[in-house]
Parts: C-alpha cells; structure tokens; sequence
C-alpha cells in the first residue's frame, strides 16, 4: 500500500481539483495521511496566480522536497497551477521534484503516483480543457462544510489575469451532475456547499446559451437537510434583479455576495479589461442593499494597477468609505508574464503598490470594526466549528463568514455542544473582525 500524502494551495477551486485526486489514489488503494514524514509520495498541488503564491507554492516544494532525505518519500509531485504555467522552469529551476503534472495530467494521477514510487519519474501533460472537473471528492473541509465546482476556466480575459492562459477557457458543468453531487454530499452531512468557479454568474452560458445561475440555485434549495447555499466569485455586471430577488425569498441562500469589484475607477477598470465606472458600482450596491436589506458584501481591491494616479486612488478611498464593505480584501498590484498589463509602460513602482493597499486596508478596518460593534444586542446563528482551548469558549461562523477569509464568533457556553450544529449567539462584545457572545439557551 503506498501512503501518499499531499498539500494543496491556492483557492477553492483547486482544493477540489485536489480532492477529486485524492479520492482517485484511495479507491485505487493508497493510504491517504496527513503527516508527510509519513508519506511514500508526496504531493504538492501548487497556486500560480500571483507572485507571493508562487512563492509560497516554492517554499512548499522544497519543504516537502528535505522528505526525500528525512523521511520514506521516494517521489515528490508537482500538480496545479504553478505546474501547468512553468513546466520547463520548474524542470531546470527545482530538480527536487521529481514529476510534474499539469491539469489534464490530474486524470491520470493513479498511475502517475504508482509508476512514481517504482521510480519511474515521467512529466504528464495534455490540453488543459481535458482537465476532469466531475467526479468523487475525498473531503478535505470538515464534514458540514463543502465547495462545488460549478464551472472551470474564464473567458473573461482580464488584462492582470493569467488565468485563461492557464486554466483554459470557461466550460460549465452539466447542471445534472452539479445536482447529484451535492446530494451526495449532504447525505454524507454536508450542510453548508459554497458555490465557486472563476466567474460564478456566468454559470451555463456556454451549454445552455443563458447563464443558469438562478436555475441551479433553485434546485440546489429543493435538496432536503442541506441548510445553506453560498456563493463566491460574482462579477457585478452579472448580477440581475432574478438573482437579487431569489435571493432575498429563499433562506437556503445566505445573504452574502462575494463580487470582486478591483477598483471603482472608469479609466482604470477599463484598462483591466473590466466593465463600469463609480457610478453603475455604486448605483449597483445600493440596489443589492435595498433589495436585500441584511445583504453581507465582499469585495476585493487592487491597488497600483499600472497608470492608477493619485487622484483615481484617492477616489478608491472615498468609494470604499462610502461603501463600507462588511469583507473587504485589498492586494498590491502584481505584475506578472504573459499579462496584458504587463506590457503597460506605466508600471507602478512596487512600495507604492503596496502602500496604497494598507491605506485601504486601515480604512476597511476602522469599518469592519464599526460593523461589528452595530451587531451588539443581536442573536445571531452560528455554525459550531470547533473549540479554542486557550480561551475556553467555541467558535463558528453566521451567515455573513465565508470559510477561511472572514470572521468568526467566539462565544461561551454552560454545556457541552456538537461541531457542525447550529445554534443562537447573543453578541455582546467584538474584536477588530471577530464576535464574541454568549449561546443562548432554550427558551430564552
């Protein structure tokens, strides 16, 4: 039995491309452990989107790679994004791996893992758009908790996204098998699915001729046990008043809208590839939030996109005081290879980049801070997560936390409670973006 062992970076998406391998090597045999000193193979299922994921993909590489000399690992493979982009670099550049293998290459990862512990070492590639986005997942999010795929790729071209080079065109999952998976996974237990792709909203357009966005959520809700639907990955020009409203009369359908807005500016969104201006964003809040009056909004932000002047940035500021965002992420502008806005001559010096983001991270802060410190003297209901042993006290997420980017709440509790149940929590108390309270107990 060969013990494999793996780490996955990067988003979502490519923890579930990373589960549906998993799950391959175990139906195929192989024991699954999470230590690597353990492991006969390892692998490290990399992100490649930007330069601190490329760092970070690196570093795991040569982590795992001091295995080869410390623990049992006879192979070390490279998969994902980071695989696909550089395959020649990392052969010349990082002579620890011993196999890399790009998306397509993920269908065959059985017998890629196998030949790789006979010492049989030989890279793996194909079109990307082959790359098996169905299939069995071995979970690796705790049991109540699930992401589904629901498209692949983006035909969206933004010009600071290597994305479409990378992982090919966007391609839509058939609506049936989206269907049948998601109740497979809830009679396994899962309660909450988060819906992702590149572009959630543009879910269908390319099989059904529409985008089905809608129509799949509406199924998704007739799914008996499953108790919430959560969608990341918006693009605002594709939220409609259908979705607005099916959202606002169906509780399965938390009330919180990832849309990754990058800026607020005409000229600069423009110049990303990117539709709007301050007027049609805002004028797109402001209806989302009178639509759906307790609506949590994320967004992200880039700051020092090439030719970004100081007055379109401080027009970001005032957009995001305006707004006040419940998430906000913001990140410096990276510049990478075979990117349009790479090729702009007005380049943005680095520390600039990187300035402008924290300002804009202080500010959403101050809000975040705020936000929290309204929800004072509210029950809210928590999905438990865990125990935090130091403090004493549970912890878990509302409606308005995605997993992994947002907060949680903190709370105390006269009796012991079950991970993944639902309960009440009377906030009383915050820190900058957590909630502290107190479970509320029955038939108070």
């Amino acid at each position: 039995m060969i013990k494999v062992g793996m780490v996955s970076l990067g988003c979502p998406k490519n923890r579930v491309d990373a589960e549906i391998m998993l799950k391959k090597l175990q139906d195929a045999g192989c024991e699954i452990t999470p230590e690597e000193a353990e492991a006969d193979v390892i692998i490290v299922n990399t992100c490649g989107f930007i330069e601190d994921a490329k760092a970070e993909a690196i570093e795991n590489i040569l982590e795992a790679a001091n295995y080869k000399k410390d623990g049992k690992c006879k192979a070390l493979i490279v998969t994902g994004c980071l695989a696909e982009r550089y395959r020649d670099e990392i052969k010349e550049q990082l002579p620890e791996v011993d196999v890399t293998v790009g998306l397509a290459g993920n269908n065959d990862i059985v017998e890629i893992v196998q030949k790789a512990y006979e010492g049989s070492f030989s890279n793996r590639y194909g079109k990307k758009e082959d790359l098996i986005i169905d299939g069995d997942r071995l979970l690796t999010t705790p049991p109540y908790t699930a992401y589904v795929k629901i498209a692949e790729g983006c035909d969206n071209c933004c010009t600071y996204c290597a994305i479409p080079k990378i992982r090919g065109r966007f391609r839509s999952r058939q609506m049936v098998d989206i269907l049948f998976e998601i109740g497979n996974l809830v009679e396994q237990g899962v309660k909450e699915v988060i819906l992702v792709a590149q572009d959630t909203t543009r879910y269908g357009e390319d099989i059904y001729g529409t985008p089905q966005l809608t129509v799949l959520l509406k199924n998704i809700c007739k799914i008996e046990d499953l108790k919430w639907v959560r969608m990341l990955y918006t693009y605002p020009e594709r939220i409609s008043d259908e979705l607005l409203d099916l959202m606002a009369s169906e509780e399965k359908i938390v009330n919180y809208l990832d849309i990754p807005l990058q800026h607020c500016d005409g000229t600069v969104l423009k110049r990303m590839n990117r539709r709007g201006d301050r007027e049609t964003l805002e004028a797109l809040i402001n209806k989302i939030r009178t639509k759906i009056p307790d609506i949590t909004l994320r967004t992200t932000l880039i700051t020092g996109f090439p030719g970004e002047t100081e007055e379109q940035f401080e027009s970001l500021c005032d957009f995001v005081k305006e707004m006040r965002f419940d998430r906000l992420g913001c990140f410096a502008y990276s510049e990478e290879e075979d990117t349009v806005a790479a090729t702009y001559e007005d380049q943005i010096e680095q520390q600039t980049r990187v300035d402008r983001a924290e300002i804009i991270m202080n500010d959403q802060l101050l809000i975040s801070s705020e936000k929290n410190t309204e929800k004072y003297g509210t029950v809210q209901e928590v999905l438990i997560e865990g125990y935090d042993d130091y403090i004493k006290c549970y912890f878990g997420r509302t409606r308005a936390d995605a997993p992994e980017i947002d907060g949680k709440v903190f709370f105390t509790v006269t009796e012991p409670q079950v991970i993944g149940t639902f309960v009440k929590v009377r906030i009383n108390d915050s820190l900058e973006y957590d909630l502290l309270g107190e479970m509320e107990e029955e038939g108070e």
